[in-house]
């Protein structure tokens, strides 16, 4: 299979109610959330889409384009159909995108070799990853054949949850077994943050 089927699409449009600022921007260790994401997959894929609304400062890369939500305030469904509007727009070769949430630093990137075996085998048009019995609706695998569909049922008939629209078109899952932690463990709050600095001192621990 051609790699370059895939898009990288990081979903960066949150508004962080529940942490209190843009979490984007939050540093966890020596460097933001977003920077950690982003660390993990630059090498992976032959070109990144971050989708947000809100201003980002990142370091300058050719593979990674920013583009807003083509709706705002619509939730993550909206930031998939404007990634996927994009290639349509651009006309880019990618038949699929991944997502990857801006607020989970560790998750595992055995995924992406998932993702190619899953697109080989054509069974779905759309994957979620699940571990520990958890189904994780942002880490997604999503053929560009959804596009129309999500449009509709977004502008038209009103989803905004990933979850019941999944569920309606049908998604099958990609199940990671975890060790001592859920590496798709995401941050939503002050408390969450100072969880994820004991996973760092613990991953860190264990490089020495």
């Amino acid at each position: 299979m051609n790699d370059n089927n895939i898009l990288a699409v990081v979903l960066a449009g949150g508004k962080s109610k529940r942490f209190g600022q843009d979490k984007n921007c939050v540093k966890l260790g020596s460097r933001t959330l977003l920077e950690h994401v982003l660390l993990k997959i630059v090498d992976k894929f032959k070109e990144i889409l971050i989708v947000s609304s809100n201003s980002l400062e990142i370091e300058e890369i050719k593979k990674i384009t920013v583009i807003p939500d083509c709706f705002n305030d619509l939730g993550p469904l909206a930031g998939v159909l404007s990634s996927m509007k994009w290639i349509k727009k651009n006309n880019k070769p990618y038949k699929w995108i991944a997502t990857f949430p801006s607020d989970t630093p560790f998750f595992d990137i055995s995924i992406i070799d998932e993702y190619k075996t899953r697109i080989e085998q054509s069974e779905s048009s759309l994957y979620f990853v699940k571990s520990n019995e958890k189904r994780h609706n942002i880490f997604g695998l999503w053929s560009i054949d959804l596009l129309e569909r999500l449009e509709e049922d977004l502008i038209k008939n009103n989803y905004r949850k990933v979850e019941e629209w999944a569920n309606k078109v049908g998604v099958s899952t990609i199940d990671i077994k975890i060790k001592n932690y859920d590496p798709f463990f995401n941050i939503n709050t002050k408390e969450d943050l100072e969880v994820a600095q004991s996973i760092l001192n613990l991953e860190k621990n264990d490089c020495l």
